[in-house]
């Protein structure tokens, strides 16, 4: 039976938008491409220093726009001079993103924090009150998860983890072996898990019992893989090749 989240395990989910060569990650035209192809999205929000919710991966600018400088420090007025990898798209604002989207797929919403208080939290339920669409919200972080069960229960929460071979997150050893292992849980309270596909499967993700999304799925091959052990994934660099009975 169908339900308001059946997406979560039935469509693939694009990683930071169906980006290519012509559309940058996370950009209104991959976000559209996305869309028009009929995949879920997953999409980066960090905060500026006019509390702005803008869509980017990084904490630095340097990757994706020809500036320096950290993305806390951006205000409003500066991301239409900040053209990502010398295209004409400019850093979108989240608000921006919900009206290009407009319901017609899913949105995965990744919480960057760079800062302690739960102001991104809180203005994303406000955003997030009259869209007319379906969408989650995951993190690294299970104190950012653990405001949405108290303060927004009805959102739906993705706890992400991964071995931490590389800094997908600034964390201590501790704390990244405590998320390796699922044991913040208890706190974040997640309604799915989000693990990198490399480390799957393993004994926390099973030992949970809960969805499981595997990110990053980058060809066909690992994406048929990713379905014998996962209950959806995450991709990029291909376009999957979608079951006619999950169209």
């Amino acid at each position: 039976m169908e339900t308001k989240t059946s997406w979560l395990i039935n469509v693939p989910i694009a990683h930071r938008g169906l980006h290519n060569f012509d559309f940058p990650e996370n950009s209104i035209p991959a976000f559209d491409n996305a869309a028009e192809h009929g995949f879920a999205i997953e999409l980066d929000v960090r905060l500026t220093a006019d509390n702005n919710i803008i869509v980017f991966h990084d904490e630095k600018l340097s990757r994706m726009t020809d500036c320096d400088g950290y993305v806390s420090n951006l205000k409003l007025e500066d991301l239409d001079n900040l053209k990502l990898k010398k295209t004409e798209y400019s850093i979108p604002t989240f608000e921006k993103v919900l009206e290009t989207v407009n319901g017609r797929v899913p949105i995965l919403i990744e919480i960057k924090k760079a800062e302690k208080s739960y102001t991104i939290e809180e203005r994303l339920i406000e955003m997030l009150k009259g869209y007319n669409g379906d969408y989650a919200v995951e993190s690294f972080d299970p104190f950012s998860l653990e405001y949405y069960y108290k303060n927004a229960p009805q959102i739906m929460r993705g706890q992400l983890a991964s071995y931490f071979h590389h800094a997908d997150i600034d964390a201590s050893h501790r704390e990244k072996m405590r998320l390796k292992k699922l044991k913040y849980n208890d706190v974040s309270r997640p309604d799915f898990i989000a693990y990198k596909i490399t480390n799957l499967p393993n004994k926390y993700v099973k030992n949970a019992g809960l969805p499981v999304i595997g990110w990053t799925v980058k060809s066909e091959l690992q994406a048929q893989q990713a379905e014998k052990i996962c209950s959806n994934y995450i991709f990029e660099g291909f376009i999957p090749e979608v079951k006619s009975d999950n169209a």
